[in-house]
C-alpha cells in the first residue's frame, strides 16, 4: 500500500470511529443509555465515566497533534472498551448477534491503529 492510500484509510477509518464514538456524548443522560447500563448490572457512575472517558480518547486519535504515545493509549483504552461490550453484552444476553456489534467497532478501530503506525514509521523512514 503506498503512503497516499495508507493516508486515505487512516483518516476513512479514523473518521468511523469518531462518528461511533464522539456523539456518545450527548446521549449520556438518555434513558436509553441508563436502561442499557442498568441492564447490564454496572453502576450509573460507570456510565459516565465511561462515556467521558470514550470521548476524550475519540477525540485524541481523531486530533493530529497528540503525541504518538499518548494515541496508543487511546488506541488501547478505545479497545478495551469495545472487547469488554462484547463480553458484557454475550454474559448478559447470551450470544446473540447484537452481542457481537461492538466487533465491527473493534475491527475499524485496528485498521485504524494498523494505518497509523504505518503512517508514523513512514515519516520516520523519510
Amino acid at each position: 500500500m503506498n503512503l497516499k492510500s495508507t493516508k486515505i484509510t487512516y483518516w476513512i477509518s479514523t473518521g468511523l470511529i469518531a462518528l461511533f464514538i464522539l456523539p456518545g456524548i450527548f446521549f449520556l443522560t438518555s434513558p436509553q443509555a441508563t436502561e442499557g447500563i442498568k441492564h447490564l448490572g454496572l453502576p450509573l457512575w460507570f456510565h459516565y465515566e465511561l462515556g467521558i472517558g470514550k470521548f476524550i480518547g475519540g477525540l485524541i486519535i481523531l486530533i493530529p497533534f497528540f503525541p504518538k504515545r499518548i494515541k496508543e493509549w487511546a488506541y488501547v483504552a478505545l479497545g478495551i472498551d469495545m472487547l469488554s461490550a462484547v463480553i458484557g453484552l454475550a454474559s448478559v444476553d447470551g450470544f446473540v448477534p447484537m452481542s457481537f456489534a461492538p466487533l465491527v467497532t473493534f475491527a475499524i478501530l485496528l485498521v485504524s491503529y494498523i494505518s497509523f503506525h504505518k503512517l508514523q514509521n513512514a515519516q520516520k523512514n523519510k
